[in-house]
């Protein structure tokens, strides 16, 4: 089983984010799970990777061209997958996964983790998709989804079907025990539409 780790180019102030994401690289080798991510040597993905790769785990990073050239690119992982774009290297990180989790982050963890969730609704996968919510970081952001429920721009099912937990273990064990979507929720596609085959 692998799960796909969305975190940030940036460590965060403090030692707080760092900690939590070590933590869950920890958890993650324990439970005899892979770890895909963005491939990066620096910020959290750096410290995501390095305690991974401590711990015995198999790291798979994907990075564009650009970020390799840019010099950023890990140098120890077990695999390195480099592609031509953004856009790709979300599809291949998907495909590689069998769930996804979303550490804090800036605007590129929420794109990855809006984009990813969004597929989930769409029934283009099936994989499970949670939050860690590390010293109440994502909570302004739970918020807001419930005022979406609210105004009836999101389901309450899409909402339940995000996994947030504030611990590494707990939620990496609430991922591996989540029940898909039920296909009464998904949001049919347009005539003519296929879904995309991230399996």
């Amino acid at each position: 089983m692998r799960i796909c780790v969305f975190c940030g180019s940036s460590p965060g102030r403090g030692d707080t984010y760092v900690r939590a994401v070590a933590g869950m690289a920890e958890v993650l080798a324990e439970s005899g799970i892979g770890i895909v991510y963005g491939g990066a040597s620096v910020g959290t993905m750096g410290v995501l990777a390095d305690a991974a790769l401590a711990a015995g785990a198999e790291v798979v990073g994907v990075i564009p061209q650009q970020l390799v050239d840019w010099e950023i690119a890990h140098p120890g992982l077990s695999e390195l997958h480099v592609v031509g774009s953004m856009h790709e290297r979300k599809a291949r990180m998907a495909s590689l996964s069998d769930g996804f989790v979303a550490l804090p982050g800036g605007a590129g963890t929420l794109d990855e983790l809006f984009e990813i969730w969004t597929w989930a609704q769409l029934g283009l996968h099936n994989k499970p998709v949670g939050l860690l919510d590390v010293a109440g970081f994502y909570q302004p952001l739970l918020t807001f989804l419930d005022h979406a429920v609210e105004a009836g721009f999101l389901k309450r099912a899409y909402r339940d079907a995000l996994i947030v937990d504030s611990e590494p273990r707990a939620l990496v064990e609430r991922l591996k025990e989540q029940v898909p979507l039920a296909d009464e929720f998904v949001e049919p596609l347009p005539d003519g539409a296929r879904p995309v085959d991230l399996t």
